[in-house]
């Protein structure tokens, strides 16, 4: 059976702008910050970062930054599991207390 087409995620435009920000960056002549004015980008990661903020903001399809969404939704899920576990631990000693 044939595997279903995913939808994609980034347009192809989106993509030759990281391949042309990788370039620059094995070139040695990429940098960071707004309109290159910052300093030299160092890892591979900054350069395709640097390739995916230039598509949003020339308008082509790349989703939202993932790392915000995650982390918020860790943060909430840590905290409704810590005070489940208090509560838990709070009755069990009150139910020991009594007897």
């Amino acid at each position: 059976m044939a595997r279903k087409a995913k939808k994609r995620r980034y347009s192809r435009s989106a993509g030759d702008d990281v391949e042309r920000e990788m370039r620059r960056y094995k070139k040695g002549t990429a940098k960071s910050g707004p309109g290159g004015r910052g300093g030299r980008v160092k890892s591979r990661k900054q350069a395709i970062a640097i390739g995916l903020s230039e598509a949003r903001k020339k308008g082509k399809k790349v989703p939202k930054k993932a790392s915000k969404r995650k982390t918020a939704k860790k943060a909430t899920r840590k905290t409704a599991k810590k005070t489940s576990k208090k509560t838990s631990k709070k009755t069990s000693k009150r139910k020991s207390a009594k007897r």
